[in-house]
């Protein structure tokens, strides 16, 4: 039996070097480090088939002596200490590299994602231990139990509007645009004013967002509901309600059940996609709905004088409610990019943290 070199791959953390040989069935695994160089040897079945296998590697800095391997079916998996924590430019002390050695690229970080997921598990400890020494909030299971009764309630409104207008869309097609205020407005007050709790909770450090994000969305929705669709009844046979009613509802129906799973620690992987996934062209688009209605409302606020200011006659008699409506479009599209901005970071940050998770 001949003995050659198996397939290497490697990958590296700031305290921790991974090896993986590509070498089935391995047995009489002989794993050593000495004097800085790794020899492994192993029979098993590796590119060329049952063969004995070996190789070294001079390493670029000190490890530590002690060497933990696995073995599998499919292959070896070999860490070895480094004796310092840092990153190196390389794996082998010779500049070029073996040939039988390359990235493990389904290990592989670059240095600045390295770094993040050691600040990671730096934070990790550190708030097991800060949660260890501070005492348990007496009141966390009457806080969670209050999140998730929020958030219930607000699923369970946001799907029947939701399951209202898209029954009444296929049975009456395009007549349920022009009526659907008058069917939903009761409902949609009612989550819509539910909703100043999003605000509330985040500054009362019930939850962690933000409070600025979601007074903007609140602040924006209630303008729309309450001044543009409830005080202007021209308004509400428009079909531009439907389309503003049903984005809204497609959003809450996922954002809300994953907020009562997180309540009791509990995660759907498809339903956290789809919160973080689905918003990306629903809540442009319903931003887009609104500026439309706001749009249509200016001539009837100009007409009706409906909330004008009034003037000194010096100035004139009124200044109408569509110029404050012109400047709200303005601040609408930049409350869009700022939620969009915020709402794509916690996305990135909850995705780069299940990958770390993973790896």
């Amino acid at each position: 039996m001949q003995t050659l070199t198996p397939h290497v791959y490697w990958a590296q953390r700031h305290s921790e070097i991974y090896l993986r040989v590509e070498l089935s069935d391995a047995q009489d695994l002989d794993i050593s480090i000495q004097e800085n160089i790794l020899h492994f040897r192993a029979q098993g079945h590796g590119a060329k088939g049952d063969n004995e296998y070996e190789f070294s590697l001079e390493f670029l800095e000190p490890v530590k002596p002690e060497v933990t391997h696995r073995s599998t079916q499919r292959q070896v998996n070999i860490s070895v200490q480094k004796q310092e924590c840092s990153w190196w430019d390389r794996l082998t002390m010779q500049e070029r590299k073996p040939l039988f050695l390359a990235p493990d690229f389904d290990r592989w970080l670059d240095e600045s994602d390295a770094e993040m997921e050691l600040r990671a598990k730096e934070e990790k400890i550190n708030k097991v231990t800060i949660e260890s020494r501070v005492p348990q909030d007496p009141f966390l299971n009457l806080k969670k139990g209050y999140l998730f009764m929020y958030n219930l309630v607000q699923f369970l409104g946001f799907s029947w509007i939701f399951v209202n207008m898209t029954v009444r869309l296929f049975i009456l097609r395009e007549d349920s645009f022009y009526d659907t205020f008058h069917t939903i407005a009761d409902m949609m007050y009612f989550c819509q004013i539910l909703a100043v709790a999003e605000v509330i909770n985040p500054a009362l450090g019930l939850v962690r967002t933000g409070v600025f994000p979601a007074l903007i969305q609140v602040v924006g929705r209630n303008v729309i509901l309450f001044v543009i669709f409830g005080s202007l009844e021209e308004m509400q046979n428009k079909a531009v309600v439907f389309f503003v009613f049903y984005l809204w509802s497609i959003i809450e129906i996922f954002r809300y059940p994953f907020y009562m799973l997180a309540c009791i620690d509990t995660q759907w992987k498809m339903l956290t996609w789809l919160r973080y996934t689905i918003w990306m062209p629903l809540y442009p688009l319903g931003v887009l709905a609104e500026a439309v209605a706001v749009i249509q409302s200016l001539p009837i606020f100009d007409e009706t004088r409906l909330y004008s200011i009034p003037l000194p006659r010096a100035l004139g008699q009124s200044l109408s409610f569509s110029y404050i409506l012109q400047i709200y479009l303005v601040l609408m599209f930049l409350g869009l990019f700022i939620n969009f901005r915020h709402l794509y970071k916690q996305r990135r940050r909850r995705f780069r943290s299940k990958k770390r998770k993973a790896n």
